[in-house]
């Protein structure tokens, strides 16, 4: 499985630390895609020296560059699902819809991106494969669907299927409800085994995210609860770039309104502080190639880590709880929600909301305070002692 990098952040740093992380690992001799899943102004056409279509195309030696075309997507998707669809066309006596009537629908962008995640269109193999990804809120909403659209299957359609096929006689005498038909079982599968490939790719160690920042207007916030929110769903940074900073030199400046930007600068992007290294390019970095020699220098760019590792931790012989540590790089107190629901815990970091199933010993508990510090959500359960064996 090649490397997956996914580089989001400020709108207008995104196509050039991404283009720069794509030369660099070409440089090194990795046989690398650059995948343009968000650039509305064909940014990285201009990073590259070419423009950029649908197909696979190389650009310097050892790199290739596509982008994403949603409207095309959708029709492939659709395509792809007519053998599936058919039973329900029928059921409903209706004409599948031809090609040239798909228009692509809200979302559907989401879609194109993960599916163009799980493989390069044509089959080549990469080493790398960097993605000048959506902005974060939108790049997680996107990352978070497999997992929720999961959720929703096994919901609504649960595996009972030997179940269902023996009670079919009784709901249709008794409650006059046909049990779901056969080929709706086999979409579910189908379904199923689509979103497990799909999760597989995101959740994988080979993955991570780059965060794009612009020095002159970052919102170092914004970027904080850009990483509580990857976060949240397990997704681990890798970096943070910085496009556009003042020369270090302008600090030693003789001019005092440019030392002083430059300090306030230095300060800003210092508070960013989200555990990984910090990456910086100057406005001297006007060429792709000037911008990848220096944020990355000859150094490889940085491995992806494994992702978040949550803990439960019993404490009850000291403390009398169980303990559960969840990750929260940048989280903000303020914009933490905890809402316990059964044997399931809705976290919510923002505008950021994940529904987590409790550890088995957690369900078992009461929810006995939490608390938010160094990056770190850690919850307290007390055992209920109706539901808690007593300890001998």
């Amino acid at each position: 499985m090649p490397r997956l990098v996914l580089v989001t952040g400020d709108a207008a740093a995104i196509p050039a630390v991404a283009a720069a992380s794509a030369v660099h690992a070409a440089g090194r001799g990795e046989r690398t895609l650059l995948l343009a899943a968000d650039d509305p102004h064909r940014l990285l056409d201009e990073h590259l020296g070419t423009r950029l279509s649908t197909a696979d195309t190389e650009v310097r030696p050892g790199l290739c560059a596509r982008r994403l075309d949603e409207q095309q997507a959708f029709r492939q998707a659709v395509a792809g699902l007519d053998g599936r669809l058919r039973t329900g066309y029928d059921l409903l006596g209706v004409d599948p819809l031809e090609p040239d009537e798909l228009t692509a629908l809200p979302g559907t962008r989401a879609l194109a991106l993960l599916h163009a995640l799980r493989g390069p269109a044509d089959g080549r193999a990469y080493d790398q494969v960097v993605v000048a990804a959506p902005p974060p809120a939108e790049l997680t909403a996107a990352l978070a669907l497999p997992e929720q659209l999961d959720r929703y299957l096994a919901r609504l359609l649960p595996e009972q299927r030997q179940a269902a096929r023996a009670l079919r006689p009784l709901l249709a005498a008794v409650a006059g409800m046909p049990a779901p038909a056969e080929w709706l079982h086999a979409a579910r599968g189908w379904a199923a085994a689509e979103l497990a490939a799909t999760r597989s790719v995101i959740e994988s160690p080979h993955t991570s995210v780059r965060l794009a920042v612009s020095a002159a207007d970052c919102s170092v916030r914004g970027l904080r609860r850009a990483a509580a929110g990857l976060a949240l769903f397990g997704h681990r940074l890798d970096s943070v770039a910085v496009h556009g900073a003042l020369p270090r030199r302008a600090a030693d400046s003789a001019d005092p309104w440019l030392a002083e930007q430059a300090a306030a600068e230095r300060d800003r992007l210092a508070a960013i502080d989200l555990g990984v290294p910090l990456l910086t390019a100057d406005r001297s970095a006007h060429q792709v190639d000037g911008l990848a020699a220096q944020l990355f220098g000859d150094r490889p760019a940085p491995e992806p880590a494994e992702r978040w590792p949550w803990t439960a931790q019993d404490r009850r012989a000291e403390d009398g709880v169980l303990v559960w540590r969840l990750a929260a790089p940048g989280a903000d107190r303020a914009d933490l929600e905890l809402v316990r629901r059964g044997d399931e815990l809705v976290v919510g970091l923002g505008p950021y909301r994940r529904i987590l199933p409790l550890p088995g010993a957690l369900r078992r508990c009461t929810v006995a305070g939490a608390a938010l510090r160094d990056g770190e959500l850690t919850l307290r359960f007390a055992p209920d002692p109706a539901l808690w064996p007593e300890r001998g």
